[in-house]
């Protein structure tokens, strides 16, 4: 049991345990329990941000709305993003088990609504009520692991969420496309009242510990809507921009000048406010800027390559979707050779940055290979599995920074800080890989009336494909330029 893992200490009223800092290496036992309690939030919250990919069209036919279909993705991955924070502010103040299990009922909800819409405009609805508990079932595990474990076991538990948040995204239109063509799509949220009375269920058997009435409560309310403002315009416009909003357009200077605008004001009401939202302060300090700078990169290049890879290989190898889906396997493989690797080398030595750096900078290099030359189908596949390597070795160790840094009074807020980069970075980064490919490929004489010419896409992905080694090159830089990115020997 997890609890004879703490030392336990009486409360006013003997209604809690409070838990205490551990102090040493979880039991396998522990480790167990742990992991198979929160393991299921994430992957609920992950998979269900690429689950509708392969079923939009099926819901096209029943529930129309053709154009309106990215806003399935959207609506999930907007209020998702602006209720992080807020999650971190709740757990801290609250407990974060138990504002755990209220993300998970409002998710549970959101599903139920989902699978029962009668038209486009309840089901985009119902997405967003999803994202709304969906934004803290990744949060709040992630601080729960923080609160319960010390930093350097803490390795493996990231390593391996870093592996599961990867083969989710990947393998949530796998899933999505199985289920949608044998049953219908509405089974895909009705699967998760089975799994979320399951996953309830593990929670409630973690060690309860009490909230911090003394944290730093919602009191930014301005800044809230502030930062749901920005922070919803600017991936609209990511969604948007070559798209529904040319380049060089009057309205996508609007656009822009209103995500300048509001992002000026949050930074200027952060900044000055006594108890912002935002833990400006904690983002001032190197350790967590370079690192979350590091996770939005990488998340951007990922997220890049997990969306548009088996894109790359449809139009430029003529790959049909089933050997696109098994040619994703040694990118996600990748990603979980480097997750597990990372976590045993900070377990044992305490140098979170000693693996990322080097392998950043290998992923970088075969990013740069995929961009020079056109190359034979196993050649590309290789270098996208040793890709993954580098990039599955970042989050772990920047997760553990930051919450190092940040203090036990503050993992929530700072795991939150994180979730939020990586958010913002897998949507910008998606959107900026596609803009380049696509829009290179139309400058190459492509049109939206005929099929791209080999040669187009085959460029038009090189040059994708440079702008993601960019992003793990700065993300390398990054991770090297952390100070003090040692643990020592049994650190609280």
């Amino acid at each position: 049991m997890l609890v004879s893992h703490f030392a336990s200490a009486s409360v006013p009223g003997g209604l809690l345990p409070a838990m205490t800092p551990p102090t040493g290496p979880l039991t396998r036992g522990a480790f167990l329990h742990l992991f198979t309690a929160v393991m299921l939030p994430m992957i609920m919250a992950a998979i269900d941000q690429t689950l509708l990919s392969t079923a939009a069209p099926v819901i096209h036919e029943e529930l129309g709305g053709l154009r309106d279909m990215a806003w399935l993705a959207l609506s999930y991955l907007l209020v998702s993003t602006v209720a992080i924070p807020i999650y971190g502010r709740l757990g801290d103040r609250y407990g974060r088990r138990r504002v755990l299990l209220i993300a998970l009922a409002i998710f549970t909800v959101g599903s139920l609504f989902c699978a029962a819409a009668p038209s486009l405009p309840m089901l985009i609805a119902a997405r967003a009520l999803q994202g709304l508990g969906g934004g803290g079932l990744m949060t709040l595990c992630q601080a729960l692991i923080g609160e319960l474990v010390v930093p350097r076991e803490r390795a493996r538990f990231q390593g391996y969420f870093a592996t599961l948040f990867a083969v989710a995204n990947v393998g949530g239109p796998v899933i999505g496309g199985i289920v949608v063509h044998h049953t219908s799509w509405r089974w895909l949220f009705l699967a998760n009242l089975p799994l979320a009375l399951l996953a309830w269920w593990r929670l409630s058997k973690l060690p309860a510990k009490g909230g911090q009435p003394d944290a730093p409560a919602l009191e930014d309310r301005y800044g809230a809507l502030l930062f749901a403002g920005a922070v919803a315009t600017f991936l609209w416009w990511t969604t948007a921009v070559g798209n529904r909003l040319p380049w060089l357009s009057g309205y996508n200077a609007l656009a822009v000048a209103v995500i300048v605008v509001l992002g000026f004001a949050l930074w200027r009401r952060e900044r000055s406010f006594p108890k912002p939202m935002l833990p400006v302060a904690l983002l001032g300090r190197a350790v967590v800027s370079r690192s979350v700078a590091a996770v939005a990169l990488n998340a951007g290049a990922m997220l890049a390559l997990v969306f548009f890879f088996p894109t790359f290989l449809r139009l430029t190898y003529g790959t049909d979707p089933a050997q696109s889906g098994l040619l994703m396997l040694p990118l996600t493989v990748g990603m979980l050779i480097g997750s597990v690797t990372n976590g045993r080398v900070v377990s044992k030595t305490g140098h979170l940055t000693l693996l990322p750096v080097p392998a950043l900078m290998v992923t970088t290099l075969a990013l740069l290979a995929m961009a020079a030359v056109r190359l034979d189908l196993p050649v590309a596949v290789a270098l996208m599995a040793l890709a993954g390597i580098g990039m599955g070795t970042v989050m772990s160790s920047a997760q553990i920074l930051v919450q190092t840094e940040a203090g036990p009074g503050q993992v929530g807020v700072a795991t939150a800080a994180v979730s939020l980069f990586r958010a913002l970075g897998s949507a910008g980064g998606t959107a900026v890989f596609g803009a380049v490919v696509f829009g290179a490929a139309a400058l190459l004489g492509t049109d939206a009336a005929t099929e791209p010419s080999p040669t187009a896409v085959t460029t038009g992905f090189r040059i994708g494909f440079l702008v993601t080694a960019l992003m793990t090159a700065g993300a390398s830089f990054a991770m090297w330029r952390i100070p003090s990115a040692r643990l020592a020997p049994g650190a609280p």
